[in-house]
């Protein structure tokens, strides 16, 4: 693949992202298949753009910035665990400062759990799982593709804010981050069954993350 064939995937990457959004396009998706089945053909689309993006930087033309050392993958091992443990504890969770929360009208901001250090956990772990594969794979092709994505993941988040702060209205807005910084960093009375529940799909996350990237990626990432 040429350069140009690179430029044209990640072209379309982010028009397929950023295009649906819109508030004037998404609504007419919705009116057609409804919320959940735009969540499901958005996902899919995101994930299947991915691939094809990450398949495309396999394909680029190879130059090396700098090289891969042994303890470049030791890190990625174990951020890559807690990449999995933040999307574990946030995913389908209620979440008013960002998009896809689940039931956002029961949101306690007393108990806001992962919410109370970050707004936005999902971009937080794009931001991890760019950053951190950038370190053993520094061929030109793949710092411009991780590089872009982290870097994607931060401005996405001041860009949910900004619309989030105008949807919601800014005395809203202000009150629920007051009351967010003042909720406890910890409660005793935890939901262990919840948080095992996820703390153990967290790990099985991590291990078919594993198995499954020699097979899909096409490198053993052990």
């Amino acid at each position: 693949m040429t350069w140009t064939g690179f430029a044209s995937v990640f072209a379309a990457f982010f028009i397929t992202h950023s295009i649906p959004v819109r508030p004037a396009i998404k609504s007419r998706i919705v009116a057609k298949i409804g919320s959940r089945g735009f969540g499901l053909a958005y996902s899919t689309l995101s994930l299947g753009m991915l691939a094809l993006l990450i398949w495309a930087a396999g394909q680029a033309p190879y130059q090396q910035l700098w090289p891969q050392m042994p303890w470049q993958r030791h890190v990625v091992h174990l951020g890559m665990l807690i990449v999995c443990l933040v999307l574990a504890l946030s995913i389908a969770r209620p979440n008013p400062f960002s998009f896809g929360g689940k039931h956002n009208d029961k949101f306690d901001p007393m108990r806001p759990g992962l919410i109370r250090w970050t707004r936005h956990p999902i971009l937080l772990a794009l931001a991890l799982w760019a950053g951190l594969h950038l370190l053993p794979n520094g061929d030109l092709a793949h710092v411009l593709l991780f590089g872009v994505l982290a870097g994607f993941a931060i401005a996405g988040r001041w860009l949910i804010d900004r619309r989030k702060r105008r949807e919601m209205g800014e005395g809203v807005w202000i009150a629920l981050k007051e009351q967010l910084a003042q909720s406890p960093m910890f409660y005793r009375d935890v939901q262990w069954s919840g948080l095992i529940f996820r703390l153990a799909l967290a790990i099985t996350a991590y291990t078919l993350l594993i198995l499954a990237h020699p097979v899909v990626i096409g490198v053993p990432a052990l």
